[in-house]
């Protein structure tokens, strides 16, 4: 990525990094789950720093698991394994 475009992405992902702190916030969920979705937010915000267009990936795939309603910590269609910690179970 270049320059420009490599601005607007950023600032385009740190929005919706914003907005989705902001929606786990609201949610009427119990303290672990909004801690295990924050955990995972920050997981993408420090991805972020080292390869952003991967991040923006995470990030589209996260929220668009909350927007449906599904447990943003199972395993991605491409992703051969559970994104889960150890420990944790399904806390959506």
């Amino acid at each position: 990525m270049e320059g420009e475009e490599e601005l607007a992405l950023f600032a385009a992902v740190a929005e919706r990094l914003r907005q989705a702190h902001r929606h786990v916030r609201a949610l009427d969920a119990p303290v672990e789950t909004k801690a295990a979705l924050t955990r995972r937010l920050l997981v993408i915000t420090e991805a972020a720093k080292y390869d952003l267009a991967h991040a923006d990936r995470r990030l589209r795939w996260f929220v668009m698991a909350m927007e449906r309603g599904e447990p943003p910590f199972a395993a991605r269609p491409d992703s051969p394994t559970s994104l889960r910690h150890k420990g944790d179970s399904s806390v959506w």
